[in-house]
């Protein structure tokens, strides 16, 4: 188990090497049994449940090589015990379509030795499918 300040500072330092398109850095800040779940349906290419960390490789592989990232903010990350929960904004771009949209999200990190073990994704998925599907949502 980690502090509250340590899987804080875990949760920033992957933040940090998904920002810079690092899926090998990524990839060392996570459990080898991690789970990653992202709701939504199909037309999101990345929509599903993952486990482990070639499945997790996939997962952050597919959103760097089908969006545009124009901003993700995490506004604020609050840890209790072994869960991190971190509340933002984005701007996202689906490459496919080049239809921008923007969301709230939510996420929650449950963590392990000061490593992701889950990773639960949420937002708002209508605008993220009307996106992919080439509607402006």
């Amino acid at each position: 188990m980690g502090t509250e300040a340590q899987n804080l500072a875990a949760t920033q330092a992957l933040f940090t090497c998904f920002g810079a398109k690092d899926i090998d850095g990524i990839l060392t800040h996570l459990c080898d049994d991690v789970t990653i779940e992202f709701y939504g349906p199909p037309v999101i290419p990345y929509a599903g449940i993952y486990r482990g960390t070639a499945e997790a490789r996939r997962f952050f592989t597919t959103v760097h090589a089908v969006l545009d990232i124009q901003q993700f903010d995490a506004e604020e990350m609050m840890a209790t015990g072994d869960t991190v929960v971190v509340t933002g904004h984005l701007t996202l771009t689906p490459k496919a379509t080049g239809v921008t949209y923007q969301s709230a999200f939510v996420h929650v990190i449950t963590l392990r030795d000061g490593k992701w073990l889950r990773f639960r994704d949420f937002m708002d998925t209508a605008v993220a499918a009307a996106a992919f599907a080439g509607r402006r949502p």
